[in-house]
């Protein structure tokens, strides 16, 4: 299992769950993609680099994940995948793969901000908590 919602009141609540850190955030981005779409149904046209830092692991998470907001509001990017993911640190690094929003795609609900509220990292096992504001 990549990932699982849980119950939330107002928002959307989930855990990802990895073999490592980096497999654990890849699964978040694609739980907080699949808010909008189901990741499966995006094409693989469009492979992008990105970075992320923050001040420790939930800063990390909580800029990475952001990234994908900031990539659908400014160049209309919806994610596919999540590849060569590298964190160091407090420094990510990663590929992202993914497609244009276009009249192919229909989006099923809309994903505003990430919050630090209940957010949690787990090592060993790998396992990330979010919750989104939709």
């Amino acid at each position: 299992m990549k990932y699982k919602f849980l119950e939330h009141k107002a928002d959307a609540k989930f855990q990802a769950f990895g073999k490592s850190l980096e497999e654990a955030f890849s699964n978040a981005a694609l739980a907080m993609t699949s808010i909008m779409i189901s990741p499966e149904l995006v094409e693989s046209k469009i492979t992008k680099k990105i970075t992320a830092s923050g001040k420790d692991k939930k800063a990390l998470l909580y800029n990475f994940l952001e990234q994908f907001l900031v990539l659908l509001d400014i160049e209309s990017f919806i994610l596919h995948e999540v590849k060569n993911i590298k964190i160091t640190g407090n420094k990510l690094t990663a590929e992202v793969v993914g497609d244009l929003i276009t009249d192919k795609y229909s989006l099923k609900s809309d994903v505003k901000a990430v919050t630090y509220n209940h957010m949690e990292i787990k090592e060993k096992p790998y396992i990330v908590q979010v919750v989104v504001d939709i």
